[in-house]
């Protein structure tokens, strides 16, 4: 089984995120292509102490990009957003 930090590789923040995350409680974060639901559950849990209602997961495909005559490809990626239970919340920019 993986660790909790190759599971999870970074959090997802955008306005429409943020938006989700005051009105309805969810984050978003950027996961590893094999995680399950099950392993990403566990994940936040552990390490950001929260409990976790639901898990919704996505497979993004790469964008295609050009840099002059010469094109490439991003590389595929994965979205979960989950949906934190009531009481809980995920603050990424504690501050002083």
């Amino acid at each position: 089984m993986k660790a909790n930090r190759e599971i999870i590789i970074r959090p997802i923040i955008t306005e429409k995120i943020s938006g989700l995350q005051e009105t309805e409680n969810k984050v978003a974060f950027m996961v590893d292509k094999d995680a399950n639901k099950i392993e990403i559950r566990k994940a936040i849990e552990e390490r950001f102490e929260v409990k976790v209602k639901k898990v919704a997961t996505m497979n993004m495909a790469g964008k295609v990009k050009r840099q002059g005559r010469f094109q490439g490809r991003r590389a595929h990626w994965k979205k979960a957003i989950v949906t934190l239970r009531e009481g809980f919340t995920i603050d990424f920019f504690e501050g002083n």
